[in-house]
C-alpha cells in the first residue's frame, strides 16, 4: 500500500517523463524497467539530453541522465548502467516530495548558485544523490 501511494504521490512527474517514452521509441530508443522504474534510452532520449535540456534546466548542460518521477532518461545503456543507483536517489525524493519535487529543485539550484557554488553540484539533492 505504501509503494502505491509513492507511486500515486510522484506521479504527476511521472507523467512528465512517461511523455518522452513514445518519441524514444519511436526513433529507434529502447524501454526497460529497473526496479520499479522505467528506464528509457537513445533515440529521443539521447538527442534531448545532449543537447542539453530545454527552458530553465538548460544552465545544466547536456546530462548522462535525468529522472521525472518514475521515469529515467539516459543517453545509453551505458550511461543508465553507470548513473542508476544515483537516479534511483532521485525517484526515491519524487515519492518523498511529490508534485513539489521540481520547484523545489529549483530553489535548491538557485540557492547553491547564490552562495556562490555549483547550481548543479551544490544543489542539496543532488548532494544527497552523490552520497549513495
Amino acid at each position: 500500500m505504501l509503494r502505491l501511494a509513492a507511486y500515486l504521490w510522484a506521479s504527476p512527474n511521472t507523467v512528465l517523463g512517461l511523455l518522452a517514452v513514445p518519441p524514444t521509441l519511436l526513433t529507434g530508443g529502447r524501454l526497460q524497467v529497473v526496479r520499479g522504474v522505467v528506464e528509457i534510452h537513445g533515440g529521443f532520449a539521447k538527442w534531448i539530453l545532449g543537447r542539453g535540456l530545454p527552458g530553465l534546466l538548460r544552465f545544466l548542460g547536456p546530462a548522462a541522465a535525468l529522472t521525472l518521477g518514475h521515469v529515467v532518461l539516459g543517453q545509453d545503456r551505458r550511461c543508465l548502467d553507470e548513473c542508476r543507483d544515483h537516479e534511483h536517489v532521485h525517484v526515491r525524493q519524487y515519492e518523498r516530495w511529490g508534485p513539489f519535487f521540481l520547484p523545489a529543485y529549483f530553489l535548491a539550484s538557485y540557492l547553491a548558485w547564490r552562495r556562490g557554488e555549483d547550481a548543479y553540484r551544490g544543489n542539496r539533492f543532488e548532494k544527497e544523490a552523490f552520497g549513495c
